[in-house]
């Protein structure tokens, strides 16, 4: 059973209340944090801290021990083995590791292929690395409603047998679901490496690695109910092997002399320095936490809250929706012509409604749209109907108070 009562109980930011009723619909931004998230923080820094991998003293050892069962809990919730899982700053740092570290394996002419629904993470890295190998980035283009266009994108998969193929498993700004799978398949078989980007897949698909079949992807923790500055990268383990080392330093060394260094085997080899350990093992009870829900009943329930607020919305006239309704994790974009995304959220702050607006860091998207900025709506699990028909009802005023 999905008891949304309780489960809003295990958020602290969603059962504080003050003059003005607050509906956080920017969960695609960063996700609300479980309590059991942050008392293992708290616990931490009050009981536990130490630093992992460097001392032979009780809590070492013990934080250590805490940190790398963590790394098996999170490789398990994706479906893949500890060593391939490298712990980073985030999904653009993940990306942007893979980018550097495939310097060498690419050639002048060689073809680097995304899509036009990309995050800006998912683009400049990858500029980047163009820039440095001489080789060319081609993106996918979406269709005037915001859809991948998968027919160009087998067309030019086919054509161009791209070197490089990275896109998200789901856009940022639109919350389509793209249909990764299939296109992974057909990349590979012209010999692309491949990179998913889960920044927004991972809190409502939980996507399995194997089911996948990419060599890289990656994600962010606090957009999946764990802490800010903490990512992940899966990587096949003969992928990563593959790739230079992003940054240097210690832990990540085995044998260091004056003319020569020794690099530790993945994941160790990409996670230079002290990591960010309470990070982890916050993460990592946020992947208990997720474990301990009925994944199927929260996922019926998200699809309820996303049906229901497309169906509101598409009972305002002057609301445009942008994207794929029918294959979407709960993120809504909408734009009303003749007015700015910034005028919209910021009314709809001021009745307590917390959204995104503006071009969410995929500008060459709202450019093949046509548009320079939405409202985005994102919902999680933790949503309830009653806050939709709240900003509905703010959304209406709103709109009836810009009217002329």
């Amino acid at each position: 059973m999905f008891d949304i009562d309780a489960i809003r109980q295990d958020f602290p930011a969603l059962t504080q209340h003050g003059d003005t009723e607050r509906v956080y619909f920017d969960s695609a931004a960063t996700a609300h944090k479980p309590r059991c998230v942050i008392d293992t923080l708290t616990r931490f820094y009050s009981q536990e801290n130490a630093n992992v991998h460097r001392g032979a003293h009780q809590l070492s050892q013990q934080a250590t021990s805490r940190y790398e069962r963590a790394r098996q809990q999170v490789a398990e919730f994706i479906g893949c083995q500890h060593n391939e899982l490298v712990w980073t700053k985030g999904a653009t740092e993940a990306i942007n590791l893979v980018a550097y570290g495939l310097t060498a394996q690419l050639q002048p002419k060689d073809v680097i292929l995304i899509t036009e629904l990309e995050h800006h993470a998912n683009i400049v890295p990858w500029q980047q690395l163009a820039k440095r190998t001489g080789a060319t980035l081609m993106a996918v283009p979406v269709t005037p409603a915001g859809l991948l266009d998968t027919a160009q994108a087998e067309q030019m998969i086919a054509q161009y047998r791209p070197k490089v193929f990275a896109l998200a498993h789901v856009s940022n700004a639109l919350g389509n679901i793209n249909p990764v799978k299939v296109l992974l398949c057909q990349a590979k078989q012209q010999g692309a490496w491949t990179l998913v980007d889960g920044a927004q897949s991972l809190l409502h698909l939980r996507p399995q690695m194997a089911d996948l079949g990419c060599d890289f992807f990656v994600f962010s923790a606090h957009k999946c109910l764990g802490p800010t500055g903490l990512g992940g990268l899966f990587g096949r383990f003969s992928c990563l092997q593959q790739l230079d080392v992003f940054q240097t330093g210690g832990e990540m060394v085995a044998k260091v002399r004056i003319e020569h260094t020794e690099f530790n085997p993945p994941p160790s080899k990409f996670e230079t320095g002290t990591p960010n350990i309470s990070g982890v093992l916050g993460f990592a009870a946020a992947i208990e936490y997720l474990n301990n829900l009925d994944s199927a009943a929260l996922a019926a329930h998200e699809r309820s809250l996303m049906q229901y607020l497309v169906a509101q919305l598409s009972d305002i006239e002057s609301v445009s929706l942008l994207g794929d309704m029918q294959h979407n994790v709960g993120t809504v974009s909408f734009y009303v012509q003749s007015e700015h995304p910034y005028d919209i959220a910021t009314l709809l702050d001021m009745e307590g409604i917390a959204l995104r607006h503006g071009h969410h860091c995929a500008q060459p998207l709202m450019h093949a749209l046509g548009v320079n900025g939405t409202v985005r709506v994102s919902l999680a699990f933790y949503n309830t109907f009653a806050e939709i028909d709240h900003f509905i009802s703010a959304l209406r005023n709103t709109l009836e108070m810009m009217a002329p």
